[in-house]
């Protein structure tokens, strides 16, 4: 199954019934996903035997009207462009010289159905983010450990009865994460056994009742990196035939 594929399946869960109209006509977001690799490939320089380095700065400019209909997914879109990104440069053995930023920006001087993307090559440090993905929608780990269950207390809470109050938590310390049952009623999967503790991998999958947990870790560009390093959406348009669309 390739990346695409994969994005996909991640997109449908994230687009239910709210969005089901969304998308039936204009930009569609696999082909933001389509353009991104794309520029990644084009862009992609070799600077030694072992290194070849890609754009890590990315400004996706599309029409007003395809952006609102984006711009309605929340965070969980550019989430999932960010560990798509992440994942088609390490399966082409790519490099990034510092964290991933992607910005959607409305552009009048496009047609719906047109995306372009802009990149550039930016040196800074990476903040590795962990996120819960619960059907299309990310949550943010806290420092310390998160607790995921049925009742109000919970960090995380689930609406399926399957899920005891104080199910189980996730550890983090900034670097590797944990999963730990709390002695939960019907107990925790993680990738389908059974698990009291266990070291999460990204992409494992903790199942907790009916729901399904996805932990993910995204390479973003640190916060507190200075304003002058990043991409100006508001510069002007490049004019280099890099305008990608659906094919017709």
């Amino acid at each position: 199954m390739g990346l695409l594929d994969n994005f996909e399946k991640g997109l449908e869960r994230a687009v239910n019934g709210a969005f089901a109209k969304t998308f039936r006509s204009g930009l569609q977001p696999v082909e933001i996903t389509a353009a991104l690799k794309r520029e990644i490939d084009t862009k992609a320089a070799v600077v030694s035997r072992d290194r070849v380095l890609v754009p890590n700065r990315f400004i996706v400019r599309m029409s007003p009207a395809d952006h609102q209909r984006m711009d309605s997914l929340g965070p969980a879109l550019v989430d999932e462009l960010t560990d798509l990104v992440q994942k088609h440069a390490a399966n082409q053995r790519f490099q990034f010289a510092g964290g991933i930023t992607i910005v959607l920006h409305p552009d009048p001087g496009l047609s719906e159905g047109m995306v372009q993307v802009e990149s550039q090559n930016v040196k800074g440090r990476v903040a590795w983010t962990p996120v819960l993905d619960v059907d299309g929608r990310r949550h943010p780990i806290l420092k310390g450990r998160t607790v995921i269950g049925r009742g109000s207390e919970a960090d995380l809470t689930l609406d399926d009865s399957g899920a005891s109050r104080r199910h189980a938590e996730v550890q983090w310390d900034g670097q590797r994460a944990r999963v730990r049952d709390l002695g939960s009623t019907n107990g925790t999967q993680l990738d389908g056994r059974a698990v009291k503790e266990s070291v999460l991998e990204p992409d494992s999958v903790i199942t907790i009742g009916r729901s399904r947990i996805v932990f993910r870790v995204l390479a973003q560009a640190d916060p507190t990196e200075t304003a002058a390093s990043r991409i100006d959406p508001a510069s002007p348009r490049r004019d280099d035939g890099g305008f990608w669309g659906p094919d017709r």
